[in-house]
């Protein structure tokens, strides 16, 4: 029986080659990530052009400057979780755990702007509808990052489509901030916020897209 096992794995086994990473799977993050927030810029530019002084307090505000890259940082590390998490083993605790600091000290900068804001508050550049940009420029990064996720592998589905939820909210409200006004209680409440909803999306569409057990 031993025998007969072993030839069975060695015939099995034989022909194979070793193979690449699925695309390099971190490199399908980053393209991802990349191609969504040129779709949020592009689409928010339609509606109106940024506001008139954000390039130049990017330049002349470091703790603005800061802030903005934080933002892009843990946008970028949540996206490499996202597509980890499609590949059994890719993503440790470790690298996860970074994500989400990343993530709380980016947004928990804004908490800290109610009391000392990194800009002086302006209504400069108020854009009427920017909850609902916020929210709808996040939907199709979202069902794009489902369709190549759904391509891999993710042990916990719900929590893996949070995560591209969260990542394709945040680039919207990320842009925003350039894009709309700078009050930190605005952003807040119409830029953070949608875009967290859009998380709770992500994992909702996943519960309710599971597969049932009869």
């Amino acid at each position: 029986m031993s025998r007969d096992r072993d030839d069975l794995i060695g015939a099995l086994s034989g022909d194979l080659q070793p193979v690449k990473p699925v695309l390099r799977i971190d490199a399908m993050a980053l393209l991802w990530c990349s191609i969504s927030a040129l779709y949020v810029i592009a689409v928010t530019q339609l509606l109106g052009p940024i506001r008139s002084n954000a390039l130049a307090q990017l330049v002349g505000e470091p703790r603005f400057l800061i802030e903005t890259l934080s933002g892009v940082l843990a946008i970028t590390v949540t996206s490499l979780i996202v597509f980890r998490a499609g590949i059994p083993g890719a993503l440790t605790r470790r690298f996860a755990a970074f994500g989400v600091v990343m993530m709380l000290v980016w947004l928990s900068s804004y908490i800290v702007g109610l009391v000392s804001p990194a800009l002086e508050p302006s209504m400069l550049g108020k854009r009427p509808h920017c909850v609902w940009e916020t929210f709808v420029y996040a939907l199709p990064p979202m069902a794009a990052g489902f369709v190549l996720v759904r391509r891999l592998y993710p042990l916990q589905p719900v929590q893996t489509a949070m995560c591209i939820g969260l990542v394709a909210g945040m680039i919207p409200a990320l842009y925003m901030q350039i894009a709309c006004m700078y009050v930190p209680a605005h952003i807040l409440q119409m830029h953070i916020l949608p875009g967290l909803l859009v998380a709770l999306v992500g994992a909702a569409t996943a519960w309710l897209c599971r597969p049932r057990k009869d």
